[in-house]
């Protein structure tokens, strides 16, 4: 398997002290404009694939209505934001010993009008995620459009992540979140670093 590496303007430094003295961290720019288009595209052209989201066991929940598609071999570009995504583990397990050995990771689309309530990604402790991350791929995005990212950090401050293309917001598992009121069209990669194998 060819080796993956982290894009060379990651800086890994100012990602690591976040995740340390915060619980999440903030990437900019993540990739080259002709990936985020070639990822645009394969998730627009998949839409009709989506379905509506579940919160557990498939049980659909009133407390969020976006709609997902599960990522496989069969999504090139996607898998390939995967594979950079496990070499970062590579990183945050050196770091921190998170013990990461898997990434599980869904399109997410939030049509104008939806929402994802407060909630934690591994409550209590009780799956194995450890780092969750957000990757928006839509291809503007202006301030009074809602989608926001609202987190509460492990020092319990509240803030703001507004979902711009192409950022990556990354943070740990365990934190409060919940992603405001869509009013346009919302498109992310959501994956989660997980300390196991077994995918749910």
């Amino acid at each position: 398997m060819e080796a993956i590496f982290l894009p060379k303007s990651w800086n890994m430094d100012q990602i690591l002290e976040d995740l340390d003295q915060q619980g999440f961290a903030i990437i900019d720019d993540a990739y080259s404009h002709n990936y985020l288009d070639a990822l645009v595209k394969e998730c627009t052209d998949n839409l009709t694939r989506f379905r509506d989201a579940a919160v557990q066991s498939g049980v659909v929940s009133q407390i969020r209505n976006d709609h997902i598609l599960w990522i496989n071999d069969d999504l090139e570009y996607a898998q390939q934001h995967i594979d950079t995504l496990k070499a970062l583990s590579q990183q945050l397990n050196r770091y921190f010993y998170l013990g990461i050995k898997e990434v599980e990771a869904h399109f997410a689309c939030y049509n104008a009008g939806e929402f994802y309530a407060l909630h934690r990604d591994n409550p209590q402790k009780k799956n194995d995620r450890m780092i969750s991350t957000v990757y928006y791929l839509h291809e503007a995005w202006q301030a009074d459009w809602g989608g926001e990212l609202h987190l509460q950090d492990k020092n319990q401050q509240w803030h703001n992540i507004q979902p711009k293309p192409n950022r990556i917001a990354l943070f740990q598992s365990d934190l409060l979140h919940e992603v405001i009121q869509s009013k346009q069209q919302r498109l992310s990669i959501t994956a989660w670093l997980r300390s196991s194998n077994h995918i749910l």
